[in-house]
């Protein structure tokens, strides 16, 4: 794998991989971003087998392939690289490393195969359906203060979003308690959300 792709462009996709990733995992693999170089895009891939982001952008790809590395270390590096820098990747499969380069910067990370990458489930709901960042922002931003931080009550570890009746038709409301505070929100319905099943959106998210 080897590609070009603008700094800001891999610091913010980098920025959402490594927000995902368990820095004190056990598990090596997940502690890396699933970077997928193919056609004139790269994507980055990360998951903590809770919740999954995949992040694609436009790139140079000059050989197309896959690796994993340290979501945290590759956002470090790219973070301290100048504004406007060009970096370029290059993998080297027969050692198991990742080069970064940019200007007069050179890095070299350590790679896992993409093929214990863990795959999630792809989703067998019948509903799909698209909602504006910042409202859903609002809703989650309202409800958070009221999830349990408490492991074993786990169905309360997140908001529960769903549809509703609310006073003028149907909504999309969003949930969340900790057995003693209750935060409920409405929100406009999104087009073709009618038949979306109640779902519990972890707090990392």
């Amino acid at each position: 794998m080897k590609l070009s792709i603008e700094r800001a462009t891999l610091l913010k996709a980098l920025a959402q991989a490594q927000s995902v990733v368990e820095r004190r995992n056990t598990i090596p693999i997940l502690a890396n971003v699933l970077i997928e170089a193919e056609g004139n895009q790269v994507s980055f891939r990360a998951t903590d087998l809770d919740i999954e982001v995949v992040d694609r952008a436009p790139a140079m790809v000059e050989r197309p392939g896959a690796t994993t590395v340290s979501a945290v270390m590759l956002h470090e590096i790219t973070r301290k690289l100048p504004d406007g820098a060009l970096v370029n990747l290059t993998e080297d499969a027969a050692s198991g490393r990742l080069t970064i380069a940019a200007g007069r910067s050179t890095f070299s990370l350590a790679t896992l195969p993409k093929e214990d990458f863990p795959v999630m489930a792809t989703s067998e709901y019948s509903s799909n359906f698209s909602a504006k960042a910042p409202e859903l922002r609002r809703l989650f931003d309202k409800a958070k203060f009221a999830i349990s931080t408490e492991e074993t009550r786990y169905y309360l570890n997140g908001v529960y979003m769903h549809v509703s009746q609310g006073e003028t038709g149907k909504v999309l409301r969003c949930v969340a308690t900790d057995g003693h505070r209750l935060a409920r929100i409405d929100a406009p319905l999104p087009e073709g959300a009618d038949a979306m099943p109640g779902v519990i959106v972890p707090r990392k998210t």
